[in-house]
């Protein structure tokens, strides 16, 4: 029977009609009651995606108008209130507790002792004195130095071969056999390019970035026609002369107990697929006392690859069972390495989570900047420690710590929505957590890896000059050229002279390829100064 409202005296007496109006209230109460928790749920759902429109556009505003780049540099955020300017001299008046900066006055450097100088000698004509007119005497002498710059030189180098024939055979007629000096070895055959020249563009290009067109206009300004397809298949072919030592590099590399991995894309026009990637692997530490536990090598190397699949990390790793550290890409699955995860991109989501927070105002993602950053804190006061005290220390002090954070972000995962800003960052650190509290199981581990992402930043700048490369073979030959390039830098040497001296004992001894690693090289002490 059909609800319908009624008054006491007028409720039917029959015990089942009573039981029909009951279950009629029950029924529309429970109908209510659903339409309100829809009602509900749908207006939670529209908060979240008005919170989530809201933090897209707080971070569109942040990349657009916003300073670029993380707030802080991870291991340069610990400097305490009192170290305000590094060229400040401190004073403490213990009886006021008052303290004092006095900023010191900068010191110019001095002028390096190995530059040639020439000295000018500015005297003065009348050397009488003013007051009595006898002569003056020599009491001392200032001096002031200024750096004078001597644009680059470019010489021909003539090669002559005398022709040498027997007088004697001439005359009797016998075959006259002409002797001649065999022609000197160069990295080129055939080429006007000397090994400075081919040091001297392979450096322009992938150490400062310079392209090849600028190079071709710099050449006009000595009235040298020297095109830039000329210079571009010059480069090629030092990709080819210099891969076997890439390929030794590669060798030591695989032989470390720590790699670090990263890659970006690099657009190929001849290619099939839109976007290639350019894989970049390092060895795990560069602090001094890593190394020296660790052995000599200290290598960074490219690789091309037109995918950004698994197979291109697995097969170039193949094999490889150690430590390798990468941020969560997924594609570094398919190693047989033990992967490590890295903090800095961690902290890069919660920083993002700031960033799209109301401004002024701090919250979860704050704190979880803060905890992170006591991790980098230990990192900072343990970095010249042998690699069994760094674990000793880390056990101690940053284990602690890492427990407490896991903690909070079990907690927090049940409170914040997993589609916000921070929602991601929680996600994702748990996601990751494994590999990211790894780093305490070995000293000679970082935190993060950032040494690999410093390594590729080289190629980021160069490619935002040369935009692309037009075909496969000329990225592979760009891969081997930057791979020399940083390796070189990494172990202290310049690149220009190690080119120049690489490339000729290529041309003179190609097999001789150890003799050619950069911590082997034997340069002239003038290269090295």
């Amino acid at each position: 029977m059909p609800f319908m409202r009624t008054t006491s005296d007028r409720l039917p007496k029959d015990p089942e009609q009573l039981r029909e109006i009951i279950l009629g209230l029950q029924s529309t109460v429970a109908e209510k009651d659903d339409l309100i928790d829809r009602q509900t749920a749908h207006i939670d759902e529209w908060k979240t995606k008005y919170q989530q429109i809201l933090e897209q556009f707080r971070l569109a505003q942040q990349r657009q108008f916003g300073k670029g780049g993380e707030a802080a540099n991870q291991l340069g955020l610990f400097n305490e209130g009192e170290e305000i300017d590094t060229a400040a001299t401190v004073e403490v008046d213990a009886e006021t507790e008052t303290i004092t900066y006095t900023r010191q006055k900068p010191k110019r450097k001095p002028l390096p002792d190995h530059l040639p100088r020439e000295t000018i000698v500015h005297d003065i004509e009348d050397k009488a004195c003013e007051c009595c007119g006898h002569d003056l005497h020599r009491i001392g002498e200032e001096k002031s130095e200024q750096l004078e710059f001597i644009p680059a030189q470019v010489k021909v180098i003539e090669h002559v071969r005398p022709k040498y024939g027997c007088r004697h055979c001439e005359e009797t007629g016998t075959e006259v056999k002409i002797k001649i000096a065999p022609v000197p070895p160069t990295p080129i055959p055939k080429s006007i390019a000397t090994a400075s020249l081919l040091a001297q563009i392979i450096s322009s290009k992938y150490q400062f970035a310079l392209p090849l067109y600028r190079q071709e206009q710099m050449f006009k300004q000595f009235d040298i026609d020297l095109n830039r397809k000329t210079m571009a298949e010059w480069m090629m072919r030092c990709g080819e002369l210099l891969e076997p030592v890439v390929q030794r590099l590669k060798n030591r590399l695989l032989q470390q107990s720590v790699i670090q991995a990263d890659e970006t894309p690099v657009q190929v026009l001849k290619e099939d697929k839109h976007r290639c990637y350019m894989w970049v692997y390092c060895t795990g530490s560069d602090s001094p006392a890593t190394r020296k536990s660790q052995g000599p090598p200290n290598i960074v190397l490219y690789d091309y690859q037109a995918s950004r699949s698994g197979q291109c990390v697995k097969g170039y790793l193949d094999g490889y069972r150690g430590y390798l550290q990468v941020d969560g890409y997924a594609a570094y699955e398919q190693t047989e390495a033990t992967l490590v995860g890295c903090w800095a991109h961690a902290r890069r989501k919660f920083v993002e989570a700031k960033k799209a927070q109301p401004k002024g105002k701090t919250g979860k993602a704050d704190w979880a900047i803060s905890h992170i950053q006591k991790l980098y804190r230990i990192e900072s006061e343990i970095k010249n420690l042998e690699s069994a005290e760094k674990q000793r220390v880390r056990h101690e002090q940053a284990r602690p710590l890492l427990d407490q954070f896991k903690a909070w972000l079990d907690k927090s995962a049940n409170q914040v929505p997993p589609k916000t800003a921070l929602g991601k960052a929680i996600v994702y650190t748990l996601g990751q957590w494994k590999k990211l509290e790894r780093y305490l199981e070995d000293g000679h581990l970082n935190i993060d890896n950032n040494r690999v992402e410093r390594a590729v930043k080289p190629f980021v700048i160069g490619r935002k000059n040369w935009m692309f490369s037009n075909t496969g073979n000329g990225a592979r030959a760009s891969a081997m050229l930057y791979s020399i390039i940083e390796t070189v830098k990494a172990n202290g040497l310049i690149p220009f002279d190690y080119l120049r001296n690489a490339l000729q004992a290529i041309a003179e001894n190609p097999k001789d390829v150890d003799a050619l690693l950069p911590w082997n090289i034997d340069l002239p002490k003038s290269a090295t100064d």
